[in-house]
C-alpha cells in the first residue's frame, strides 16, 4: 500500500520571476546589493550607505557647525596665545635679569628687572599639594557612592559634593583664612617639630597664610570636579568585566582593583589634570590666604611659607598697569601661567591615550 503524501506537505512550486522583479526582495540601506535580473530597476538605497534622505542635509549641516565651532576654538587660542606674546616680548627683551631665573621684582621705575622663578615655584608646589589631598580622597568618595552605598545614601552624598563646586572663590579664601588656617596650624607645627629639617617643612614663622593652608583649600576645591568624573567612569565599567570577576570568586575589593580601577585610570587622569588646571589658575582665594614675603632671603621650598602664583601675584597688582612696559611684565608672568597649563593638558592627554592603546 502506497502512502498518501498530504497535499499541504507538497512543496510549493516557486513563484515565477516577471519582468521587473527582484531575486530577493530588497532592504532599503543593507551592505548587500540585492539581486537584480536584467532588465530590472533597482531600488534605491539597497546596498548603499550614500541614500539621499530629509536627514542628510541636516548632517551636513550638523557636520558643518561642529567643524566651525572646532576651528573657531582653536583660532581663539591661537588668538590668546598671540596677544600674549606681542605684550610681553617688548618686556622679557627689556629685562635686566633672567626672566626665568632671576626672582627679583622691580617694574616700577624706568628699567625692568623682574623673573617669574618664586611664583613658578610657589604656583606649581600649591598645586601639586592640593592634588596630593584631593585625588586619594576623591577616588574613595567616587568608589564609595559607585560600589558601595546603596542608592539612598549615594544620590544626597553625591549632590552635597557637587555642591561643593557651586561656592564663590572668595567665599573659600575668607574661610580658609578666617577658619581653616587656625584649625590647621597645630597640624603645620607638629610637621615643623617633627620634620623641620627636610627643606619642605621648615618653619618659616608664617602663621596662617601659607602655602600649606593654600593647598588644603585649593585641595577642597577641586575635589568635586575629581570626584564628579570619577564616580561617572566608575559606574560606566562594562557589566561583563565586573562579572566576570565575580565568577571566578574574587572579592569587592578584588573587583575594584582587577576590573574597575584599570578601565576608569585614564578617566582618573582626565579628571585629575582637569582639577590641576583649575588649581594652577585659582586667583580670588590664594589672594585672600597666601602672606606676601619678601624675594630677597634665601630661596624657600618650605610649604610653610608665604608667597605668590602667577594668578595672585596679577591680580594683586592690577592696579600698577600704567604703563605698556609695565604691564608687559605681568602679561609675561600670565603668558608664562599659560604654557605651564598648555603644558599639563596637552601631558594628560598623552598619558590618557597612551593608555587607551594599552586598554
Amino acid at each position: 500500500m502506497i502512502d498518501q503524501i498530504p497535499a499541504e506537505a507538497t512543496p510549493a512550486a516557486p513563484e515565477p520571476l516577471l519582468p521587473g522583479r527582484l531575486a530577493v526582495k530588497p532592504v532599503a540601506g543593507s551592505s548587500q546589493p540585492a539581486a537584480i535580473l536584467p532588465g530590472q530597476e533597482p531600488v534605491f538605497g539597497a546596498g548603499t550607505l550614500g541614500g539621499r534622505g530629509p536627514g542628510r542635509i541636516g548632517d551636513r549641516v550638523l557636520a558643518g557647525l561642529s567643524s566651525g565651532a572646532g576651528a573657531f576654538l582653536v583660532l581663539l587660542i591661537g588668538l590668546v596665545t598671540a596677544f600674549l606674546v606681542i605684550k610681553a616680548l617688548p618686556a622679557i627683551t627689556g629685562d635686566r635679569s633672567n626672566f626665568l631665573t632671576a626672582r627679583t621684582w622691580d617694574v616700577g621705575g624706568g628699567t625692568l628687572d623682574f623673573g617669574v622663578l618664586p611664583l613658578l615655584w610657589v604656583t606649581v608646589l600649591i598645586s601639586l599639594l592640593a592634588m596630593v589631598l584631593a585625588v586619594p580622597v576623591a577616588i574613595g568618595i567616587a568608589l564609595f557612592l559607585s560600589h558601595y552605598a546603596p542608592a539612598r545614601v549615594a544620590r544626597p552624598v553625591a549632590y552635597g559634593i557637587d555642591l561643593l563646586a557651586a561656592i564663590p572663590s572668595i567665599i573659600y579664601g575668607v574661610w580658609g583664612i578666617a577658619v581653616l588656617a587656625p584649625a590647621i596650624q597645630p597640624v603645620a607645627d607638629l610637621l615643623s617639630r617633627h620634620a623641620g629639617w627636610l627643606p619642605l617643612f621648615t618653619d618659616h614663622n608664617v602663621k596662617g597664610g601659607t602655602i600649606f593652608t593654600g593647598g588644603v583649600v585649593l585641595a577642597v576645591m577641586i575635589l568635586p570636579i575629581v570626584t564628579a568624573i570619577g564616580r561617572e567612569v566608575f559606574e560606566r565599567t562594562p557589566r561583563a568585566n565586573i562579572e566576570a570577576a565575580w565568577a571566578l570568586g574574587a572579592t569587592r575589593w578584588e573587583v575594584i582593583r582587577l576590573a574597575v580601577l584599570p578601565y576608569g585610570r585614564p578617566g582618573l587622569v582626565s579628571g585629575a589634570m582637569l582639577g590641576l588646571g583649575r588649581a594652577l589658575g585659582e586667583t580670588i582665594a590664594i589672594s585672600l590666604i597666601l602672606s606676601k614675603v619678601s624675594n630677597t632671603g634665601a630661596f624657600s621650598f618650605s610649604i610653610f611659607n608665604g608667597g605668590e602664583t602667577f594668578a595672585s601675584k596679577i591680580a594683586n597688582n592690577a592696579a600698577e598697569f600704567n604703563n605698556p612696559a609695565q604691564t608687559g611684565a605681568y602679561i609675561a608672568a600670565g603668558l608664562v601661567l599659560f604654557v605651564l597649563t598648555f603644558a599639563v593638558n596637552a601631558a594628560a592627554r598623552w598619558v590618557v591615550n597612551r593608555r587607551k592603546e594599552f586598554a
